[in-house]
């Protein structure tokens, strides 16, 4: 099993940034594409964005196009969000998440491992 653990929430004012990461441990030895999801109150969790195992492929929501950048690194066995621009429309739980597979997925259920979420919370 793979244990994933968020960190870097917070509250930050509109315009702010704010730096998210996630720290994997357990049984890393395989390669795993990651993403970040996202879910607010009263909302289904959607996706935010998505990183293949060799980082050289990535995609992001339209939402947070030119906004946010993931990024990953296998040494360390972290991932990361850079948020910058964050909109009140971004607040939300953030979701660290990877799939048995070196290629980047969009899709909730094409994730096999997740990990308990960090706030982000932006004031307008």
């Amino acid at each position: 099993q793979v244990q994933l653990v968020e960190s870097g929430g917070g509250l930050v004012q509109a315009g702010g940034s704010l730096r998210l990461s996630c720290a994997a441990s357990g049984r890393t030895s395989g390669h795993y594409a990651m993403a970040w999801f996202r879910q607010a109150p009263g909302k289904e969790r959607e996706f935010v964005s998505a990183i293949a195992w060799s980082g050289g492929n990535t995609a992001s929501a339209d939402s947070v196009k030119g906004r946010f950048t993931i990024s990953r690194d296998n040494a360390k066995k972290t991932l990361d969000l850079q948020m910058n621009n964050l909109k009140p429309e971004d607040t939300a739980v953030y979701y660290c998440a990877g799939r048995n597979s070196i290629w980047l997925a969009t899709l909730m259920t094409e994730y096999d491992y997740w990990g308990q979420g960090t706030q982000v919370t932006v004031s307008s």
